[in-house]
């Protein structure tokens, strides 16, 4: 019996101005896999993610996600919708400086509503399982790299989201810490059972994939397991 598809995204285009950067693309994830996207700079794959990932409107073309069809949704709706089931990890981290480790992996939750000691429980047990016990209360210039790079990751599992969207998320890393991250998705896949969307140039990190898709001219030119 195959698996469910959780991201089911059919006719997606996408230009801006006159630059066609998606032209019809077709792209469906399984529950629990790991996806990379692959391809050269313009290929279309980060505006690909951020469609998938509800921060960018297609021109034409559906996403499903775990059964609903996100670009159906009111503003409203779908802000909330993003917040309860799409987790992203971005190159740069995006932590807030003037905040703890602790109290941006919050943010999530605090967002969608919850009391302030459930969300700082949630988010001490997931840094303390991503190991950053130690690591609290110290505030974003004080972390290394690869420590960043776990915080993120913790914020992004915060809501228990059923996707991760991961936008080169080695490209920032030096070689030992894109090993601690490659390692960190797959404990992530393994330990919390999200399915999870990768876009990178990093082969070494495409290699954890279920699936490797290639990307080129704004379209999917090969789709390797």
């Amino acid at each position: 019996m195959e698996s469910k598809y959780i991201i089911s995204a059919a006719g997606i285009h996408k230009s801006f101005g006159e630059i066609e950067v998606l032209r019809g693309v077709d792209i469906s994830v399984k529950q629990g896999e790991i996806v990379s996207i692959v391809g050269k700079s313009g290929a279309g794959k980060t505006t690909l993610l951020q469609i998938i990932g509800t921060l960018e409107r297609p021109n034409a073309g559906q996403v499903m996600i775990d059964g609903t069809d996100v670009w159906s949704l009111g503003e409203k709706q779908l802000s909330e919708f993003r917040n309860r089931n799409i987790g992203f990890i971005f190159q740069f981290h995006q932590l807030l400086p003037e905040f703890t480790a602790i109290e941006n992996v919050m943010m999530p939750a605090l967002i969608g509503g919850w009391g302030y000691d459930k969300a700082k429980q949630r988010a001490e047990t997931l840094l303390c399982e991503l190991g950053l016990t130690q690591r609290l209360e110290h505030k974003p210039n004080t972390l290394s790299g690869g420590e960043k790079q776990r915080a993120a990751a913790a914020r992004a599992l915060m809501m228990q989201p059923k996707v991760i969207l991961a936008d080169e998320p080695t490209g920032s890393l030096d070689e030992n810490n894109k090993k601690e991250l490659s390692k960190l998705l797959e404990q992530i896949r393994r330990d919390f059972g999200q399915t999870i969307v990768i876009v990178t140039h990093d082969k070494e990190l495409a290699a954890i994939s279920d699936r490797i898709i290639e990307m080129r001219d704004g379209m999917i030119i090969s789709s390797e397991s």
